[in-house]
């Protein structure tokens, strides 16, 4: 897949706005601020192409992105505490409505923050995913904030607070660039598999 060669196609914010599911599509699902934007930028080579807010949960919509005969669906982040009820709720009403349709759906790729550990809103999206049995990829970003006695502490201590297999977790840096080819890698495999492998 030629990752360098995606572009921002259209942004959703209702679901009645969501496009028609033409072609497979790999989603990226995260809290606020977790580094969504910027590792959707590292994995296809472009500084600003996914906007980096400097706001926490400022990205109010589902944002699409067109790679080579694919899509990149880029979820708003979730649990900001500044965010109005009424804000939060069109956000859910929005996410349930992209997972409630049918389609093409050959990875969700699940950001946590390697440093802490994962939210109440985490384990919910984790615990959604999971029950609606979604292929699924978590991503640990963040990775090079932790020095290597910190790293090793969490990276044994997140399977048991997720209880999920560390087999299914990826160490990411939008900084250094770790886990970026193997997080392309999974993704090409996902599209070019139908799907049929959840790792």
């Amino acid at each position: 897949m030629k990752f360098e060669s995606a572009f921002f196609e259209l942004a959703a914010g209702t679901s009645a706005q969501l496009p028609p599911s033409d072609m497979p599509e790999v989603v990226f699902a995260g809290h606020s601020n977790v580094g969504k934007s910027s590792l959707i930028n590292k994995i296809l080579n472009r500084k600003s192409l996914a906007r980096v807010s400097s706001q926490p949960g400022k990205t109010a919509t589902i944002n699409f992105y067109n790679l080579d005969g694919a899509r990149l669906v880029d979820l708003p982040g979730y649990g900001f505490a500044k965010v109005s009820a009424a804000e939060k709720k069109r956000w859910a009403e929005l996410i349930e409505g992209y997972f409630q349709q049918e389609r093409d759906l050959r990875l969700v790729v699940m950001l946590i923050d390697s440093r802490h550990p994962a939210s109440k809103d985490d384990q919910m999206m984790l615990d959604y995913l999971i029950d609606g049995e979604f292929p699924m990829k978590i991503v640990l970003t963040k990775i090079d904030k932790l020095k290597p006695t910190e790293r090793k502490k969490r990276l044994a201590a997140i399977p048991d607070e997720l209880d999920v297999d560390l087999a299914y977790m990826l160490p990411f840096s939008a900084v250094t660039g770790e886990g970026t080819q193997e997080l392309r890698n999974i993704i090409t495999e996902c599209v070019e598999d139908n799907g049929e492998d959840d790792q």
